[in-house]
Order: C-alpha cells, then structure tokens, then sequence
C-alpha cells in the first residue's frame, strides 16, 4: 500500500510539472504565432496612453513607437552602438541588448574619449542579465542616463536606465516594461523553468532597489505579457524613482 501511495505523489507531482510545461509551451506558442484566441489584448502602440489604460501590443522585431522624436533617429542598431553626440562627455547608446553587451560595452565606455559622462539610451530591450551588469556598472563609473523627447526604452532597457548616477527623462519620451523570460528551456522540466524565472525576477528586484528605484514598478511588468508593454506615465517614473531630482 506505501508504495501505491508514493506511486500516487510520484505521479501527481509529474502530471503538475506536464501540465505547468503546457502552460509554458502554450506561452511560447502565443509569444511566437500569434495563435487564435491568444493575442495579445492590449491596443496598439499607436493609441494614446492614459491613466489605467497603458498596456500597449509591442513587437520589437516590427515596429518602433509612432512617435516624433526630437532628433532624426536613422535606423535603430541591431545590438548596442555607442556613439558621440557632440556635446561634451555625452554619448549616446542606442540598440537591442545583445547577449555579452554587458562587458562588450562596458568595455567600449571605458575606452571612450571624451570620457563617458551620461549616455542617452534608446532601446527596444533585449538580455536582462546584461542590461543588469551593463546598469551596474554605469553606477559604479558615476555615469548619468537620459531619454530626449519621441525616443524609447522598453522591456529590458529600463533596468539599464535605472543605472544612472543621476537619471532624467524628458517629456514626450516613454520608458516601458513587461514579463521577461529567464532561462532557456521551458518546456520540461517545469519546476525548473519555474524555478528560474522566480529567481531572475528575485535578481531584477534586487538590482532595482540597490540602483534606488522602487521595486514594485515589478507589479506592472509581472501583469504585462511579453507581447505587449506597459508604459509608465510621468507621475509614475517620480513615483517609483526613475527620474533623479534636479540639483539646485
């Protein structure tokens, strides 16, 4: 009878990690295909953002925000680019995040001359862990992040902005998050993709509160699914301690 009993629990705890592993699975499917009946739900990019309705359908392989940007933005980079913008110690860092940019770019501010001061950032996301490191290390060199007015920073981008000494986003610029994937196999077993993504969304809220910004901004990205961004409002990028106050 005991080993019926534990043939019971063994089975139980399996069916839980298949049907957890189907979860993840039709997540992928619905991320990937666009399956019918599993869209996203959330308006698209182009419509206007108001209080209690800021979740927008955001596909970053397709499209850039209809925005008008204070600058000709040209094409955006396939991976991070670090360039000059003419003004003294400010350099711009726009592109995906890539896998490895977290020491590949910091490699390249270090080297930069002029010394890197503050870096504008635009960027579609990309690789949380690097945009982790990447953000750590501008707070460790004293580096300033900003945002110009039409210009974007989604999904894992925000956490590289959070890095900032001192961090400012200027009106008509919009910062976004939403769910992330952490790991690389989430289909079987389940408990151990499950396992990795509570444990990466631990390390985001870990890094968010060291860089000073209130982690349950966590609460919105959580709710959003990857296909679509939830786009933080003004009083709310002071509200969770985006925007660094002006001295003086």
């Amino acid at each position: 009878m005991r080993g019926l009993s534990i043939g019971r629990v063994l089975t139980g705890i399996l069916a839980f990690q298949i049907g957890i592993g189907g979860l993840l699975v039709l997540g992928d499917m619905r991320e990937n295909f666009r399956l019918p009946g599993f869209g996203p739900s959330a308006p698209r990019l182009s419509e206007p953002v108001r209080p209690g309705d800021q979740r927008r359908v955001f596909d970053p392989s397709r499209q850039r925000p209809p925005m008008e940007p204070a600058r000709d933005p040209g094409a955006l980079p396939d991976r991070l680019a670090l360039t000059e913008t003419g003004a003294p110690g400010v350099w711009r860092l726009e592109g995906e995040i890539a896998e490895g940019d977290g020491a590949r770019v910091s490699g390249l501010i270090d080297a930069a001359d002029p010394a890197v001061e503050a870096l504008v950032l635009q960027s579609p996301g990309g690789s949380v862990q690097d945009a982790l490191a990447l953000g750590r290390h501008l707070r460790e060199a004293g580096i300033g992040t900003k945002m110009l007015r039409g210009e974007y920073c989604y999904s894992a981008c925000p956490y590289l902005f959070a890095g900032g000494d001192t961090r400012d986003v200027e009106e008509g610029a919009s910062l976004g998050v939403h769910q992330h994937y952490f790991g690389e196999n989430t289909i079987l077993p389940a408990f151990v993709a499950v396992e990795s993504i509570q444990r990466g969304q631990g390390e985001v809220m870990a890094y968010l509160e060291d860089m000073g910004i209130d982690p349950l901004v966590m609460k919105h990205a959580l709710q959003t699914p990857s296909d679509e961004i939830y786009i933080l409002l003004p009083e709310e990028l002071e509200r969770y301690n985006f925007v660094t106050p002006e001295e003086g």
